[in-house]
């Protein structure tokens, strides 16, 4: 089967990374819109266009199932999409936070996610819906998005940033960290370091494929594996992907190199 993976930027790269994890024998088309991310500051019409261009595209590629894996198109555009391609199963993203409700004690989980995705009725109904106690606090990240496009995680200006955001948040008030934009799994470790290992650090990833395998009927591994890639041969041939920036094809050795980078780096910080 041919499954389809859209985002802005890199963020979606974490679900493909997952999908190498859970699922074998899937051909995958990777759609990253680096014409126009980040999404987070954009406005809604804008982001819609984006995203129906993007879908029409892995279509058009043989694409039987599309999972967007960009919680802000998901909370701007999922709806019309399903709408408009009802034959086509069309799968978003969306912050875990019924599972950190579920999964956690009864301290307080902060759900971070960009600015669009924090504004948009999308969160706020689902936080209604599953968040009966009234523990979840929201805060938009979106300068990480950024950064993360520049393949800085670590930097100074990365901490700098950080500091500052939760300089008003007590890490012993929460139990639970939730990212709610595919880019934010590059900092995990950042997150460690500011949380501690008290807090869970929760991600929808890994459900969102488990969900794909399920409506797709795709069988998953009875245990999970390591992904192994040392070249940019490897990683297309092994796992039998094409990626493409904004509908082009990439082919170049320099930006083969810098997705095969970011998939190892997501396989070092997959288990923080």
């Amino acid at each position: 089967m041919k499954i389809g993976i859209f985002d802005s930027g890199i963020g979606g790269l974490t679900v493909l990374h997952e999908c190498y994890h859970l699922i074998d024998g899937q051909e995958y088309i990777y759609y990253a819109d680096t014409d126009n991310v980040p999404y987070g500051r954009r406005a809604p019409e804008e982001i819609n266009k984006f995203v129906e261009r993007a879908i029409d595209f892995l279509l058009g590629k043989g694409a039987e199932v599309v999972v967007v894996a960009c919680n802000t198109a998901t909370s701007v555009a999922i709806a019309a999409l399903r709408k408009k391609h009802k034959d086509v199963q069309i799968l978003g993203m969306e912050p875990a936070v019924k599972k950190a409700v579920e999964e956690t004690d009864r301290k307080r989980i902060l759900v971070a996610a960009t600015i669009v995705t924090v504004r948009e009725e999308k969160l706020k109904n689902l936080i209604q819906k599953t968040d009966s106690s009234h523990r979840v606090d929201t805060l938009a990240l979106q300068e990480l998005v950024k950064f993360a496009e520049e393949e800085n995680f670590d930097g100074p200006e990365v901490t700098e940033y950080l500091n500052d955001k939760f300089s008003t948040y007590v890490p012993a008030k929460y139990s639970a960290f939730v990212l709610g934009c595919t880019h934010f799994n590059y900092f995990k470790p950042a997150f460690a370091r500011v949380f501690g290992p008290q807090v869970e650090l929760i991600d929808g990833s890994e459900g969102t494929i488990r969900h794909l395998a399920e409506v797709a009927d795709l069988p998953m591994h009875a245990a999970d594996r390591a992904v192994e890639m040392k070249t940019a041969d490897e990683m297309l041939e092994k796992y039998h992907t094409e990626y493409y920036a904004s509908g082009r094809n990439v082919e170049d050795k320099k930006t083969l190199l810098h997705i095969l980078h970011l998939h190892n780096r997501l396989e070092e910080v997959r288990k923080l």
